[in-house]
């Protein structure tokens, strides 16, 4: 990845609809140039995805919650079964395998707090793998995003 690279995933992290016109006018490289490059990011695979980040609360689903949930059993089946369940189910947003206190670390959205039990029930209480799971509601959204730092090899 060479600096115009970079400049170009800096820009697209901010706005992915940025047109490659004026890309080319903030890296100083022709649209074409442009376009090739994306291309080739894209095919590489270091863009996975190119996504809009929506208001919850628009949304009706202004219930933000960051739940930590750990496994009575780690086996590799039992992994893939509850992280199979977390990728189907819609109102989770996210959902990472970590180490430490907890196995996973839940970002997830509801209506309520009614929605929210209702989904422990589904995923958890019937989940008889599920040893415990700890909730924090999210008071304010400071930032929301996935933008990561990007800096030229070399």
């Amino acid at each position: 990845m060479d600096k115009f690279d970079a400049q170009i995933l800096t820009e697209l992290q901010r706005n992915a609809r940025i047109t490659a016109e004026a890309l080319s006018e903030t890296v100083g490289l022709s649209p074409d140039a442009c376009r090739k490059r994306l291309a080739r990011l894209r095919a590489s695979g270091v863009i996975e995805a190119e996504v809009a980040i929506l208001d919850p609360a628009k949304m009706g689903r202004g219930l933000l919650l960051i739940v930590e949930v750990s496994l009575h059993q780690e086996r590799k089946a039992d992994l893939d079964r509850f992280k199979l369940r977390m990728q189907d189910a819609p109102e989770v947003m996210q959902c990472y395998y970590v180490t430490g206190a907890a196995d996973f670390v839940l970002i997830l959205s509801a209506r309520d707090m009614a929605d929210y039990e209702a989904f422990t029930r589904r995923h958890f209480f019937d989940e008889e793998n599920v040893q415990r799971f700890k909730t924090s509601a999210v008071m304010d959204r400071v930032k929301a995003g996935f933008a990561l730092p990007i800096t030229p090899e070399g």
